[in-house]
């Protein structure tokens, strides 16, 4: 029987890189059974909301969501999508490939995954402006939240990660050295959790400003990163900028009870049904969760397909520096995928 999964095509390219991706994944002989709903601009559309209950429900249900890029509207009181997710499913766990495929850039031995604490830190949205004399926005508060049962869980996880996937070293990032209630209790916590993987998985710790300089000059001196929300947040799109941008970006964010995988690039609407999106990033999402639906070989085997078809067959869309269409693309991958 077909695992049942919640599939979201998403806004803008949404529709065209996930039909590509569908097309990828029944090539390899791993299709799921789709529950197709909607969110973002799509679901504004048909039900008036970006996020509508009956999305949340098939979720629920499943446990398992592949998604395209949403859309979140602007005003109106809409939150983004995104973040609604990962607070309704507690999807604690950011991960973040960043690995090398395009030869001939900058950096050619990039192979590192980024950890990002997801629930808490600054992104918990305890922001207010407060009036002070005539000026209703004269002060701004931010209060970032971390607890010891976050922190641990997000580090536990990232060892794991690293054993499973035959990683050897963790880095534990943060700013204890300013922020030392916050970031110190998140360093504290993870220096804790690491003492169960001595002697397994090798363990460092930096401060966050001192990673962004040693990731652009050295990359290949890191493995798995794992740091708080906002932290990892920034550091993750740097790592995609070392390996060529977004357009090759996978992500998955984890929970106890749901996960949910997706391109971290956004629906690029200025390109919208031209037919020429890069589906790497959304292909790599699907080999993200076939790792975590314990189909290892068939996630490996996708990834070699979309490496092979970018390298070695040469198929890229504009965005690579090529003249493919998304289509050409997927047909690529998928021949690789059945070779």
């Amino acid at each position: 029987m077909k695992r049942e999964a919640t599939l979201i095509a998403g806004d803008g390219i949404g529709p065209e890189i996930t039909k590509a991706t569908l097309e990828v994944l029944e090539a390899l002989g791993h299709d799921f059974d789709w529950d197709e709903q909607y969110g973002g601009m799509a679901a504004v559309d048909t039900g008036g909301t970006p996020l509508p209950n009956a999305t949340v429900d098939s979720i629920r249900r499943t446990r398992l969501c592949l998604k395209g890029p949403l859309t979140t509207p602007v005003g109106g009181g809409y939150r983004s999508v995104n973040v609604a997710l990962r607070q309704e499913f507690d999807l604690y766990a950011n991960v973040r490939p960043a690995k090398t495929i395009v030869p001939g850039g900058r950096y050619t031995n990039v192979d590192l995954v980024i950890i990002r604490e997801n629930t808490e830190g600054l992104y918990v949205g305890l922001d207010h402006t407060f009036k002070l004399g005539g000026d209703r926005r004269a002060l701004a508060q931010a209060m970032s939240i971390v607890t010891r049962e976050g922190s641990e869980r997000v580090a536990r996880y990232a060892f794991e990660y690293a054993k499973a996937h035959g990683r050897k070293k963790v880095t534990i990032v943060h700013k204890a050295n300013i922020l030392k209630a916050t970031s110190g209790l998140f360093l504290e916590t993870a220096r804790h959790v690491a003492k169960s993987y001595e002697g397994v998985i090798a363990v460092e710790d930096k401060i966050v400003d001192n990673t962004a300089m040693q990731l652009v000059m050295k990359p290949e001196q890191f493995d798995v990163i794992v740091t708080t929300n906002l932290f990892g947040d920034i550091l993750s799109d740097l790592a995609a900028g070392l390996v060529g941008g977004l357009g090759l970006a996978p992500g998955a964010n984890i929970g106890t009870h749901a996960a949910i995988f997706e391109p971290v690039h956004g629906s690029a609407p200025d390109i919208a049904g031209q037919g020429i999106a890069n589906p790497g990033a959304q292909l790599l999402a699907a080999a993200m969760m076939l790792d975590h639906v314990g189909e290892l070989a068939a996630g490996n085997r996708l990834r070699r397909a979309v490496e092979a078809a970018i390298v070695e067959d040469n198929v890229r869309t504009p965005d690579l520096g090529g003249h493919a269409t998304t289509a050409e693309c997927a047909r690529a991958v998928a021949r690789r995928c059945r070779s």
